[in-house]
């Protein structure tokens, strides 16, 4: 035991992560159980799975990581059940695991790892495929690892969902909440990394401006809901219209912005391409708006003749992103008038 609580002493303060302080223990595990496989697993309640996180094989008998199996059918689960840590015959006890015969345990040990609450996070286990004799030494050990790994089970799984809770804070503060597109303030940060990008690569970049003309008396006499339901409906047209390379967002409320690369600038008539592409994406974007939008929820269909669209292609070196903005916002003003002088 002294020898246990010498080698737990220098390894617990060196450890910073899970598998740190696990490889360690299972080791020591292995050593005092003369069993050829040593494993923790985690259980994911809701899924009803058992995985198993780290393991230790010495012999033929093999747990492999990352299995995962059906915790109601694992021999971790029946221990539990039946409060028996150790069985040196499996076949007899729990013959009806399918796990255990697939791997051929003979015999078993384990304990749970519980949190402060009580619930069952994981297992630290050991197996064989002989049968083992009891030792005295090993389910004080197996309670002690239990009790650390616990610590460290639980913290793990904390930062794990910390991570996940600021990637999704992360996620919502970029997002527009009504479509799932971009807001302002990513598109701008999009748009900064494509201008250094296609300047890098010797491009030029194209932005267009996009306002739903009418869009107020969408609200007005279809109520905000209808309008709600139209804005989502624009965006997945938007979207269908566009590369997997190029971004949208939605910079206002019934506002979008484009930004896409064009080709390489190194082309002898470049003003006349960048015209051209302007004038495509221009078309594009207005006929993507265009149509007949079914809003659902007993809700009246829309037909919209489409968006007022003003995109720019400019040479990132010569422009500023808020420059280019402001050119494509004059744009689509401009398409504006016209639309409402051809009514």
């Amino acid at each position: 035991m002294d020898q246990i609580l010498s080698l737990l002493s220098d390894t617990i303060p060196k450890a910073q992560t899970l598998e740190q302080l696990t490889r360690p223990l299972l080791t020591l595990l292995s050593q005092v159980t003369g069993m050829e496989s040593t494993y923790l697993t985690t259980i994911d309640n809701d899924a009803g799975e058992q995985r198993v996180e780290f393991a230790r094989n010495v012999g033929d008998m093999v747990i492999p990581e990352g299995l995962v199996v059906p915790w109601a059918d694992t021999l971790c689960k029946r221990a539990l059940d039946e409060n028996r840590m150790y069985s040196d015959n499996v076949a007899e006890c729990w013959g009806d695991s399918d796990a255990a015969a697939a791997l051929g345990i003979k015999t078993y040990v384990s304990a749970p790892i519980r949190s402060k609450e009580g619930e069952v996070l994981g297992t630290v286990c050991a197996a064989s495929s002989d049968r083992v004799p009891r030792s005295a030494e090993v389910e004080p050990l197996l309670n002690l690892m239990s009790g650390l790994l616990a610590y460290s089970l639980e913290r793990e799984r904390m930062v794990e969902q910390l991570q996940v809770a600021n990637a999704e804070l992360t996620r919502l503060a970029l997002s527009d909440p009504l479509t799932g597109l971009s807001n302002r303030r990513a598109i701008l940060n999009d748009a900064a990394r494509l201008f250094a990008l296609a300047q890098r690569e010797k491009k030029f970049v194209l932005i267009g401006v996009i306002d739903l003309d009418g869009f107020k008396l969408i609200n007005d006499t279809h109520g905000h809901l209808a309008g709600d339901q139209f804005l989502c409906g624009v965006s997945v047209q938007l979207q269908n219209a566009l590369r997997a390379s190029d971004v949208i967002g939605r910079t206002g409320g019934d506002e979008f912005i484009v930004i896409a690369l064009g080709t390489p600038s190194g082309q002898d008539d470049l003003a006349k391409d960048m015209s051209h592409a302007a004038e495509l994406l221009q078309d594009r974007l207005s006929k993507a708006t265009v149509g007949r939008y079914e809003l659902g929820h007993g809700l009246d269909d829309i037909d919209y003749a489409g968006a007022s669209v003003g995109v720019v292609a400019v040479m990132p070196g010569s422009t500023t992103v808020d420059e280019a903005t402001k050119l494509a916002d004059r744009e689509m003003y401009r398409v504006k008038q016209l639309r409402k002088a051809q009514r």
